[in-house]
Formats: C-alpha cells, structure tokens, sequence
C-alpha cells in the first residue's frame, strides 16, 4: 500500500470527529478512475472490483485508518450556522498529498436529521461534472470511484444509493476557519492557518508575513477560479462558505449545472429561489465570502484589531480589481484578443446582451466566432441584424492586426466543443437508475477532449434548445 495518511488529525480533536461509513447491503463497483488511481499510486494494491467496492464503500479501511468527518461552520445563504460539518462524507485518508474522501457514506454526529446517504444520480452527477471540469482545465476535485450501494435511500421516491470517492488538494473551507473563529480560540485559529499552509501553500512556510500572504494568495486562487467558471458558463448554484474550498478548486457539485442558452440571471439550483447564486452573481458572492474570511483573519494579522481591519481591508479592494483582470483575461481569450484591454470589456458585454437576448447557445456561440475568423464566412449560429453586425464589426477590428494562427490557438484552448449538458447528464444518471452505464461510459470519453472535433459525436455538441426550460437541480450528495 502506498503512503496513506490523515494529516487532517494534527489540527487536533476540535476539528474532526473518528466516524465509521455505514455498512451496505450489497456494494459494487460502477466506475473507477484507472489514471487517477495510476497519479496517487493506488493501483497496484487495488486489482478487483470486489476490493475496490469494498474500500470505496467504507466496508474496509486504507491502510487501516480510522475515517474521520470534518468540523465546520459556514455562512448558509447569507445566514451563519456555527456547526455544519461533514454530514454524509468520510475522509479515509491522503495519498501522494491528496484527499481521498467517501460521499454518501454514511451519518455522523453533524448529520443532524440527514441520513448520511446519497442516491446514485447525484453521485453520477459529480463523478461526469467533476472529471469534464479537470479535462476543461478548471481546477477541481475529482472523482476516483463511483459504488452502488445494494441499498435505497428515501428522496422524492425510493432511489438507489451510492456513494462517490472524491479526491482534493485539500477539504480546507472558508467554513472551517468561520468555525475556528467563532468557537474564539486564536491558538487553534494559528493552528489552522499553519495547517493550511503546510497543506495547500508550503512557499509560505518561512514568509515574515504569512498569514496576510496566506489570506491574499487563497483569496485570489478562489477568484480566479470563479472567472473560470464564469468563462464556460458553469453555475455552481450553492456557494455558500462552506462549499467555498481554500486550495482554490470547485468544490461540492450539488445542484450544479452548465449553461445552454445564455442568461445573466441563470438559476439551476431548486433551492436557490431568489438567485442569490445566480449565474452574474457569482463573483459578488465570491466576494461577499471572501469578506466573511477575512474577518476570521482578524486576530491573526495584527494584535490591535483597527490596524488589522485596515490591512484587511486593504487587500479586498486589490482583490475587486484583481478579479476584473482575470475576468478580463478569460473572457477576452474566448474572442481571440491576444493582449486584452480594459475597452474590450465593451465588446463582451455587446455580445452577451445579443446572446442573451436572442436566447443562443453559450458555448456553440463562442464556437461558431472562431468558426468564422478561421473561414471568414458568416455563421448560421448567429441571428443576423444590426445588433450583431456592430458588434461583428468591432470584434473584426479588434483583431485585425494579429497573427491569425496565435488568434486561433487561444480561441481553440478557450472554447470548448463539449461540456457535461444537462440533458446529457440526466440520460446518463436515468439510465444508470436502471443499471446501464453504457452511455455515461460514452459521454464520459467524450467529454476527456473537450477542445477537439470527434467524428459521429455531433449529438453531444447540441443545445437542447426548448426542453431545458424550467430545468432544475437538486442537491443529492
């Protein structure tokens, strides 16, 4: 067996509670990530699917540590709970520095009136979703097995259960330091913010002032991520503080989903019903949670709170500007604009009011630009009218002086040709109900070359236009 700890457990008891994964009736495997597996040095001691459906179920321990279930707090659509925790996950252990932890597997003492269970479709949700986020080059966490548990579970109906393995940088939230704060102990709040150094920032180890750096570099990586999210129309739908990861990887894929047709006010999430995370929200709220961070940081960055409520203040107004340039950046990319400037954020908002308006497809619309500047021939994707052709126009100016063959090469690793569309996700979660995993296999190998052309594959580049509407998702995991 490989290296496989709980580094976890060296934050102390405070943080974490030894919780065992339920027993299931019958597990099996469903799918098992090889070339994750081959990464953290796990396949070589994990040869059959028996063995694999017994450790991925929680029947038998990695190296024989006892699981744990994480302490947190967190701000739950605006409203602070002091105690969340990890309800229905188990941590089991670390390889090659890498979380391995089990999702529906189980209550602990945080479950308060859940069962700790997970039904199999939102497990196949994170395992499509999370994989196709690493191919598009978003980071993330990933999922290395998917297990039916033999078991059912009560939802809206009785559903099959499983549980999904998913591995991360680290479990570390904006919610575990709101719980380290509010229980008003500075000597465990220094303890996780060494820990998280250790973990996620080691270059800050020896820095004079690390925990200003710490907060700065975990504030911009979040950020960072959220523009990317914003680039390929991806709505996380609860970006509560808990769910908020201090590795800078999307974290918790409970109801969320990809855009087809465009909309600024996008909403997916059926309990999100006032769009507090709706999809032009995103980077508010990434700053609203950022806010509830740095007054954790508080007590670490200066003995007289004044001064360090000015330093922290400091630094979330670099923060605002911060993310205008990496939004700048990603979406300037998809149009092929080489060396962006702040005028070019004219030109992006000419053309998602024209999407919007028009209803057209996000990710097909971005397509069909490169589409057009490699053969200069008009797109079918696109309504012709006055509207389209200023912003035509002006888009064709912008580039004129580039180097054609840089223009497409940046429009090509920004605009995807497949992402996990939500109706494609629902045929493969209803037919994973009823026992095929054919086309989840399919969809899966796809989705693995998101950037490049695949013949006979046309279906999955298709919107599925008036059938999304009123499409919801639903938290399952």
């Amino acid at each position: 067996m490989p290296d496989v700890e709980l580094s976890y457990t060296r934050l102390g008891s405070e943080f974490y509670e030894n919780a065992l994964p339920a027993r299931n009736s019958a597990p099996k495997m469903l799918l098992f990530n090889n070339d994750l597996a081959a990464q953290l040095g796990l396949t070589s001691v994990l040869n059959n699917d028996r063995q694999l459906a017994e450790i991925f179920s929680g029947h038998e321990r990695l190296n024989g540590f006892r699981p744990i279930a994480l302490a947190y707090a967190g701000h739950q659509f605006g409203h602070f709970v002091p105690l969340l925790g990890d309800g229905r996950a188990h941590l089991i252990g670390e390889a090659k520095g890498m979380d391995i932890q089990l999702k529906g597997s189980g209550r602990s003492s945080f479950s308060r009136r859940g069962d700790g269970k997970a039904a199999l479709g939102p497990v196949i949700r994170e395992y499509i979703l999370s994989e196709s986020m690493h191919k598009l080059g978003i980071p993330t966490t990933r999922a290395l097995a998917a297990v039916a548990t033999g078991d059912l579970v009560q939802r809206e109906g009785m559903l099959a259960g499983g549980i999904v393995t998913r591995v991360a940088k680290s479990h570390l939230r904006i919610g575990t330091f709101e719980y380290a704060r509010s229980r008003g102990r500075v000597d465990e709040l220094k303890r996780l913010a060494d820990f998280t150094i250790e973990k996620c920032y080691p270059e800050l180890v020896l820095a004079p002032d690390k925990y200003i750096e710490l907060f700065r570099m975990a504030s911009q990586k979040y950020l960072g991520l959220i523009a990317r999210w914003m680039g390929i129309g991806f709505i996380h739908g609860v970006m509560n503080t808990d769910n908020s990861s201090l590795s800078g990887e999307t974290i918790d894929y409970g109801p969320c989903a990809f855009m087809d047709d465009f909309s600024f006010d996008r909403v997916f999430s059926s309990i999100d019903q006032r769009g507090r995370y709706r999809y032009s929200q995103q980077p508010a709220i990434g700053m609203w949670n950022l806010t509830s961070l740095a007054n954790c940081f508080i007590p670490l960055i200066h003995e007289e709170e004044k001064v360090a409520i000015s330093l922290l203040e400091q630094e979330l107004d670099r923060l605002s500007s911060f993310y205008q340039e990496c939004s700048l950046t990603v979406m300037t990319a998809k149009l092929g604009i080489l060396h962006p400037i702040q005028e070019d954020l004219v030109l992006i908002q000419k053309l998602l009011t024209y999407l919007e308006k028009h209803q057209l497809d996000f990710t097909n619309s971005f397509r069909s630009l490169m589409t057009i500047w490699e053969s200069n021939h008009d797109s079918h994707a696109f309504i012709a009218n006055e509207e389209f052709n200023s912003f035509m126009e002006l888009w064709k100016n912008r580039l004129g002086g580039q180097d054609k063959i840089k223009t497409l090469e940046l429009m090509g690793q920004s605009n995807p040709l497949y992402i996990p569309r939500n109706h494609l996700v629902e045929k493969a979660i209803r037919e994973a109900y009823q026992g095929r995993l054919s086309f989840t296999q399919e969809l899966m190998q796809v989705l693995s070359r998101p950037f490049i052309f695949q013949e006979m594959k046309e279906e999955f580049m298709q919107s599925p236009g008036a059938t999304q509407v009123g499409y919801k998702t639903f938290c399952g995991t």
